[in-house]
């Protein structure tokens, strides 16, 4: 029999293993929560009355902040206006954040993924809340359009890319 030797010394388990195992890049959402929520309904009864279809206004913006070296926060805001000709039927305001976990990732990934993509993957979630909201209010529940985050994303890149070359946007 050969002469096995200490195989846990030879490990030396306190270097980065050389298949890159421990190094590779790790990206996992940690949790989901609403922030803020608010609803006004500021006419109602009245405004379940009224006859004439209300224009909706939908805005929303992302932000993300570093919460520890590997966790971050992102936060996406939506706003959601009903106006009519006799006034606002309801304002629903939602934060909703969520934290990622990111470990081993450059600042090239990680901004595209807490810009684009978390905000794609908790969407769903946030406009479930305001269908709800909006049901609560008294209103048949708005089911909003699904938002390309990433398409919104990357023009945007291109547009701060073409400002920072001098040519106005839009011109490639």
């Amino acid at each position: 029999m050969a002469d096995e030797g200490n195989i846990i010394s030879d490990l030396n388990l306190d270097q980065p293993v050389p298949n890159g195992e421990d190094t590779a890049p790790a990206i996992g959402l940690i949790s989901q929560y609403i922030k803020d929520l608010s609803v006004e309904n500021p006419n109602a009864p009245e405004s379940y009355q009224w006859t004439e279809a209300p224009e909706m206004h939908v805005d929303f913006n992302i932000g993300a902040r570093t919460i520890a070296p590997e966790v971050h926060e992102i936060e996406l805001k939506i706003n959601v206006t009903s106006k009519g000709a006799q006034g606002t039927a309801f304002i629903v305001e939602l934060a909703y954040g969520a934290l990622v976990g990111m470990r081993n990732v450059t600042d090239d990934q990680a901004h595209p993924f807490l810009f684009a993509e978390c905000p794609r993957l908790v969407f769903p979630f946030a406009r479930r809340i305001i269908a709800d909201a909006v049901r609560d209010a008294g209103y048949p529940p708005l089911m909003l359009e699904p938002i390309d985050f990433n398409g919104l994303y990357y023009a945007q890149m291109q547009q701060q890319a073409d400002l920072a070359a001098g040519a106005p946007a839009g011109e490639a």
